[in-house]
């Protein structure tokens, strides 16, 4: 019944995806179109879905696990993002913008040559060849654990039916569409979180209140770590790895940045 229940849900999920492709796809579905989305789309579509971007089912999982170890200190690190998007916004954007990109590594061509922009584009592709693997990797082997397996279907067909979904929602207005699932899924994304931070009060009997003062008063509270220079979290090698990094994998990211250029 449970493995069910995932199944409608799931299977509603991609509906509303489908419906939003057919609606994205009216009006056009040249190359400007799949790869700039006719420059239309409006900036806080952009903004909310590249959050959704950004933010994966791991990141989901993986960063508030992170406090029972190093306490909240990786707050450190957003405050640099911060910073970083600033740069993002008044540096390299006004860039892309004025020489009018279909990709952002059409800078490399005109600024260093064929070759360069080549090498660049190879190894973006590559490396969100094998990053998207994994992450695809993670959500087949969670619905396979927690559905397929009750009903026989093998790992490979779980796979190759959540890549040939994809494909069918994207192969026709591609940004275009993407924009709008993305921001779909940041929408959820935040529904999650807000349901989660709701079942958790439940289930400690505590209301918002008591939840924030509970938090305020643990130990693992702690955000500043200006005491150890030696530490992997003293404030200022998280603050400036979370501006670079932010800097290097969203304003030098043509998955991140090609929403911008929309």
């Amino acid at each position: 019944m449970q493995s069910a229940f995932i199944l409608i849900i799931i299977a509603v999920y991609f509906a509303v995806l489908m419906v939003i492709s057919y609606f994205t796809s009216r009006k056009g579905s040249g190359n400007d179109t799949f790869f700039r989305a006719n420059k239309s789309s409006r900036w806080y579509v952009v903004a909310v879905a590249m959050i959704g971007t950004s933010i994966s089912g791991v990141t989901f999982v993986s960063v508030p696990g992170m406090v029972r170890n190093l306490d909240m200190t990786y707050m450190q690190m957003v405050f640099g993002f911060f910073f970083g998007y600033l740069v993002i916004a008044y540096v390299l954007l006004p860039l892309y913008y004025r020489l009018n990109l279909t990709t952002i590594y059409g800078y490399l061509d005109v600024r260093y040559g064929r070759k360069s922009y080549k090498t660049g584009a190879w190894f973006f592709l590559l490396s969100k060849i094998v990053g998207a693997a994994a992450r695809l990797y993670l959500v087949a082997f969670i619905l396979q654990t927690l559905v397929f397996d009750a009903w026989g279907v093998p790992f490979v067909v779980t796979v190759i039916g959540i890549i040939l979904v994809i494909w069918l929602y994207s192969y026709k207005s591609g940004i275009k569409t993407i924009i709008w699932t993305d921001w779909l899924q940041t929408i959820l994304f935040i529904a999650a979180l807000i349901l989660i931070v709701w079942q958790v009060g439940l289930q400690m009997n505590l209301n918002f209140g008591e939840m924030v003062r509970a938090i305020s008063e643990s130990p693992h509270s702690r955000i500043f770590v200006f005491d150890d220079w030696t530490s992997t979290q003293y404030f200022f090698k998280q603050f400036f790895s979370g501006m670079f990094i932010t800097i290097v994998m969203t304003g030098l990211d043509q998955d991140q940045m090609q929403k911008n250029l929309t």
